[in-house]
């Protein structure tokens, strides 16, 4: 069996920063397989803004062994403990496009699909650093397209530097979340990642980039003092 976590909380700027300079590793934590750990920022701010960055705000991605190691890394480790003050969603995995090293994704299991219930949907990418700018220049118009989207109920980006960015939403439902790929959603300007996309192909902002996709299995905490994020659940 393969879990995966996300994990929000937010604490001081020193623990932040500790957490950041000192992630879990598998050596030290049972169970665990690969941990991302990320400065929370908001979809489609300005670059030079103080909601662009987010200092003590903690995202971490996470793939697991099994359930009982959670339980304990939140239970008994340090970091866990800070992690189970905020808010985390276990998910199973469903589909992968693209590549990304440390995680040991695996088979999907049976029909990929989610025609019922919500769908998470997780990016990271390892950038090209000359990239950047041309990446700002076409991201940004993607993250408020996600940012602003009926269909979705969190949504948020997060980094590492130097070179890893990552995005992270809640779905209500599969069909919501590939009508807004495909160009398909009553919003305005519906085009904006599908335009990004082209471009990528055209010449790619990344070394390494991969969307993945999860059905959401459960939620426990608060995060910025709202719960429930997920339908159904």
């Amino acid at each position: 069996m393969s879990l995966f976590t996300y994990h929000l909380v937010k604490i001081s700027f020193f623990k932040a920063l500790k957490m950041l300079l000192f992630p879990p590793k598998p050596r030290t934590v049972p169970g665990l397989v690969h941990a991302e750990v990320m400065t929370v920022m908001t979809l489609g701010a300005p670059v030079f803004s103080p909601a662009r960055l987010l200092l003590r705000q903690v995202a971490v991605f996470a793939q697991w062994t099994d359930d009982a190691s959670v339980d304990q890394f939140l239970a008994e480790n340090k970091l866990g403990q800070e992690l189970a003050t905020g808010w985390h969603t276990r998910l199973q995995f469903v589909r992968q496009w693209g590549r990304i090293s440390g995680f040991n994704i695996p088979e999907p299991e049976g029909n990929p699909d989610i025609p019922e219930g919500p769908v998470v949907a997780v990016t990271i990418a390892r950038m090209k650093l000359p990239e950047i700018p041309r990446f700002i220049r076409w991201g940004r118009p993607t993250e408020q397209l996600v940012r602003d989207h009926p269909g979705t109920t969190l949504s948020l980006a997060s980094i590492r530097f130097p070179r890893t960015v990552s995005t992270f939403s809640i779905w209500k439902s599969q069909q919501e979340m590939t009508d807004m790929v495909r160009g398909h959603s009553a919003v305005p300007r519906p085009n904006r990642h599908l335009n990004a996309m082209r471009e990528r192909d055209r010449k790619d902002f990344h070394f390494e980039f991969t969307t993945l996709r999860f059905r959401p299995l459960t939620e426990s905490g608060e995060w910025k003092r709202h719960r429930q994020f997920i339908p159904g659940l």
